[in-house]
């Protein structure tokens, strides 16, 4: 009798199955099964306890035992994670005073917030948050905690780049991006292409969807706004990440025009170090200089 080529032969190879990934019938699926997508998303599922469904029913763990084996490594990766961030704000304590003792409740629900945190540049940022909190009680909020625990890597490197083109005033308490300036139309100007002047975020790396996320985030107000109308020879003294800068306008009803940071994210934007993006700041002055003299230093 002869053999039919085309049926299923079931390969079973414990020895050579050193990932202990399921066994599958036939080639074709073999094959599949053996795809760098599906090893990974096995390893994934191992780390958290899940790999029960992609085992032969035989090599399963009672659901019991696999409840409590979930838990355990749940709890062992938090305490794995909040180690981790202890051990980066004790390197960020180094050279830093403590003003007065933290607040122990703080301390409590910053622990339950932070101990998901697995990502390295997000404990990081987290240990940051320790330190800052513990050299000044106060300085973060629950209510930004609470926020920047729903940010992942991709919102915090949105916030900096937005902190990379933002000022502050001298209070640091203010932070600013501004996209334009404009003078109040009148007899004399209404048709002047000087009259109003826009800076095009855009074109360093910040467009509006972007504003927008930052927004859905509670970190920037969505919509634009402008300081009061300035008299000809009214100062204002800004730092552009760090750089002082001192506006003096030129012509009466000058207005500024910006996006401005929500208190939660004057709190976050802390976190992030001056790295000015030197290219806006030159675009910046070149276009503040229509309506503004510049100066370099600032007048206390």
């Amino acid at each position: 009798m002869k053999t039919d080529k085309t049926s299923v032969i079931v390969i079973d190879e414990p020895n050579s199955n050193e990932n202990n990934l399921p066994v599958i019938e036939g080639n074709e699926t073999k094959k599949k099964s053996e795809s760098p997508t599906r090893k990974q998303f096995f390893k994934i599922s191992q780390q958290f306890g899940l790999e029960a469904p992609l085992l032969p029913v035989e090599k399963q763990m009672p659901l019991e035992d696999r409840t409590n084996k979930r838990e355990r490594l749940a709890t062992l990766r938090k305490q794995e994670n909040i180690e981790a961030i202890m051990e980066k704000t004790y390197s960020f304590c180094a050279n830093k005073a403590i003003d007065k003792r933290p607040d122990l409740d703080w301390f409590n629900q910053y622990i339950t917030l932070a101990e998901d945190i697995s990502n390295t540049t997000m404990q990081d940022l987290w240990a940051k948050i320790l330190s800052g909190e513990l050299s000044r009680p106060g300085s973060y909020s629950m209510k930004a905690l609470k926020v920047f625990r729903e940010m992942s890597i991709v919102d915090a490197k949105l916030l900096a780049k937005a902190c990379s083109l933002a000022i502050k005033d001298q209070s640091k308490k203010n932070i600013r991006i501004i996209s334009g300036t404009y003078q109040q139309p009148g007899l004399l100007n209404f048709f002047s292409k000087e009259r109003q002047q826009h800076i095009n975020l855009s074109h360093f790396g910040l467009n509006y969807a972007d504003i927008l996320s930052l927004a859905d985030n509670h970190l920037i107000y969505k919509q634009e706004s402008e300081l009061n109308l300035m008299t000809s020879g009214e100062k204002l003294n800004f730092y552009f990440n760090g750089t002082p800068l001192k506006l003096t306008s030129k012509k009466p009803n000058i207005a500024v025009q910006f996006y401005k940071f929500t208190p939660i994210g004057t709190e976050l934007a802390n976190l992030i170090n001056d790295k000015a993006n030197d290219d806006f700041f030159a675009v910046l002055k070149q276009q503040l200089r229509h309506h503004f003299e510049i100066a370099n230093n600032v007048e206390k």
